[in-house]
């Protein structure tokens, strides 16, 4: 397929700036794959679509404040970086903006946010093909213990922000309620929308929950560049299943009971792992490429919550995939006709925007 086949025109309004006051109050649309019926509603009545005995499946990753500002010590011009890999003990893989010109060996001195030097510095190490510069850090002995004070959520480029960098609502909304494993550049968003009270009232009325980790990397978010979807590599991102979750989500399934998923991160988890083994969950650590667009199969997965994609993203496929599993086309033009009903009837899109419940 093409990937421009996954284009859609969306007008800027749409795009949510900020969360709603409340996690639940944001809208739902329901949307029933085998009848391609929709429903408008509010995420606060996602407990009438689920079902006792169904297993919610969440992404517990969180947040990291992975954006760092300052100044190159020899041209003393502003750059920030994006944590993206650790690969050892001060030593990550970054995107360095503008970073052009920087090259191996070249000195950074990082700020606090407001503006003085911080004790932190790095050294380039090297660059790769894709643009990245392995860092090392020097100045602190562990680099997770300042991030705190020093860096800021990396919120995604389309939304903007004029005040502060360290904004207090953006710290506490752009993270999941459930949020436990740092690690994530971006947020699982389709679970920012869930409350503690949400939660309690899903358990209470026989729905089951477990929790897988995958960290949110660049790879998830990056562009399709190519023209075909098939030329497309994903990067990689690494995930964790716990064992009391394989052995949930092997249960649910030979019995028949459907497995839900809160959002893609969380597909792609119990998919890459449900391909290598079989069908069945095996618990552990691992790391994933997988790139799912239609048409596929789904081994576990039997309904999806999410949010509405970006036009052309790996996750607007994956979706489309989802929507009409072996299809190569259905899906897509079900998704598309979806997506225009909700810019139709103005929903919020993106990472602060409203969800969607694949059934």
């Amino acid at each position: 397929m093409l990937t421009q086949d996954f284009y859609y025109a969306l007008p800027p309004n749409l795009i949510a700036q900020h969360p709603t006051p409340q996690r639940d109050a944001s809208r739902l649309l329901v949307a029933y794959r085998s009848s391609g019926k929709l429903e408008h509603r509010q995420f606060a009545n996602l407990p009438e679509f689920l079902r006792p005995g169904d297993l919610l499946v969440l992404n517990n990753s969180r947040v990291i404040p992975a954006r760092l500002r300052g100044i190159k010590m020899d041209t003393r011009g502003t750059f920030e970086i994006l944590l993206l890999e650790e690969n050892g003990p001060l030593d990550w893989w970054v995107l360095l903006r503008p970073g052009k010109r920087v090259r191996p060996g070249s000195q950074l001195q990082f700020q606090t946010p407001d503006g003085t030097a911080a004790a932190l510095t790095a050294t380039v190490l090297a660059k790769n093909d894709e643009g990245w510069c392995r860092l090392h850090f020097a100045g602190v002995t562990d680099l997770p213990s300042v991030l705190p004070n020093l860096g800021e959520i990396p919120l995604p480029p389309y939304i903007q922000r004029n005040g502060p960098r360290r904004d207090s609502d953006d710290l506490n909304r752009y993270q999941t309620v459930y949020a436990q494993r740092e690690g994530s550049i971006a947020a699982p968003t389709a679970g920012l929308h869930f409350t503690p009270q949400l939660l309690n009232q899903l358990e209470h009325s026989g729905i089951e929950i477990h929790h897988v980790t995958l960290h949110v990397g660049h790879g998830t978010f990056a562009p399709v560049k190519s023209g075909m979807l098939e030329d497309h590599v994903m990067h990689e991102e690494r995930f964790e299943v716990p064992a009391n979750t394989a052995v949930a989500v092997n249960r649910a399934k030979a019995e028949g009971r459907r497995i839900v998923a809160v959002g893609t991160t969380t597909v792609r988890v119990l998919e890459s792992v449900a391909r290598e083994h079989g069908g069945r969950l095996l618990p552990g650590p691992g790391r994933t490429r997988i790139f799912l667009h239609p048409p596929a199969n789904f081994s576990l997965v039997g309904a999806l919550l999410t949010n509405f994609h970006l036009p052309e993203s790996t996750l607007l496929m994956l979706v489309s995939a989802f929507a009409a599993p072996n299809e190569s086309q259905s899906g897509r033009n079900f998704i598309l006709s979806t997506y225009a009903e909700a810019i139709k009837e103005r929903y919020r899109f993106f990472s602060y925007g409203d969800a969607m419940l694949l059934i």
